[in-house]
């Protein structure tokens, strides 16, 4: 099973590119190390107040699947920089 997230997010701190790409750098590891899952910064890369972060999982199981995914939701939420606006959820 694959398991496909789109989370589009805002950021309303950052006043450059440069402090965006930290943020989102500082997050995406976090969740890299934590749940060992793939993850990638997808769009908005010249916008420093909005992303679109890809998260992908795979797993014999679904129920599995899904867990990881929303564990690393609920990190992305515990940052206080960061506010999700949108997620898509997408079976492969």
């Amino acid at each position: 099973m694959i398991l496909m997230a789109e989370v589009e997010c805002f950021l309303y701190e950052p006043q450059s590119l440069k402090q965006k790409r930290s943020v989102i750098k500082k997050i995406i590891t976090r969740i890299q190390n934590d749940y060992n899952i793939a993850v990638s910064e997808i769009d908005y890369q010249d916008l420093w107040q909005r992303t679109l972060i890809g998260l992908v999982t795979i797993s014999s199981d679904k129920i599995q699947a899904e867990r990881v995914i929303d564990q690393a939701l609920k990190l992305i939420d515990s940052f206080p920089e960061i506010e999700r606006a949108t997620t898509n959820k997408e079976w492969l």
